[in-house]
């Protein structure tokens, strides 16, 4: 994929669709180690916190890849081309301690720019971040009653904030 580095200030990205409809693929880890694990989400934002550009991920305690959030400081999210719709799909139904499912999505882990989280060759966009704050959500702060029916078994996210330290995408994403 041609990919080029993009200044945050300039990223062109709607994100309501590349959460909702388009998919992220989490990665989080260390790419030279070969000690990393990367998830589909569909839930995230992008934004501005305590002045900086910044990233938020929802992650549940029960993935592999909590794990990985948990031990590394840095992660990526990646978007694709429809074509890897199914890659995507197994990649968030499948968990990756019970096998490579990253090989089995035929997608290809690389290094990225500044952080040691793997990036993906296949990615039309990949948007690189440090973690700056993490907390489990805490239910007793829902105003929306609504918000429990994606928790029925009460296995709420842990979410990460993380500071976005670099971006590269293809030309629709530069503003």
């Amino acid at each position: 994929m041609q990919r080029q580095t993009i200044d945050i200030t300039k990223l062109h990205i709607q994100p309501h669709n590349l959460f909702h409809h388009q998919w992220v693929l989490l990665a989080a880890g260390d790419f030279h180690s070969g000690d990393f694990n990367a998830m589909t989400i569909g839930w995230g934002a992008l934004g501005t916190m305590w002045s900086k550009p910044f990233a938020f991920v929802a992650v549940r305690h029960s993935r592999y890849t909590y794990q990985f959030m948990e031990k590394y400081e840095t992660f990526t999210l990646s978007a694709f081309p429809e074509k890897f719709h199914d890659a995507l799909n197994l990649l968030g139904s499948r968990s990756g301690r019970d096998g490579d499912k990253i090989a089995d999505s035929g997608l290809t882990p690389e290094a990225s720019i500044q952080v040691a989280a793997p990036s993906f060759k296949e990615a039309e966009i990949i948007i690189e971040c440090r973690k700056i704050y993490a907390d489990d959500l805490n239910p007793a702060h829902f105003l929306d009653e609504s918000i429990y029916r994606h928790y029925p078994n009460r296995d709420f996210h842990c979410i990460y904030y993380g500071e976005i330290l670099a971006a590269a995408g293809t030309e629709k994403y530069r503003g």
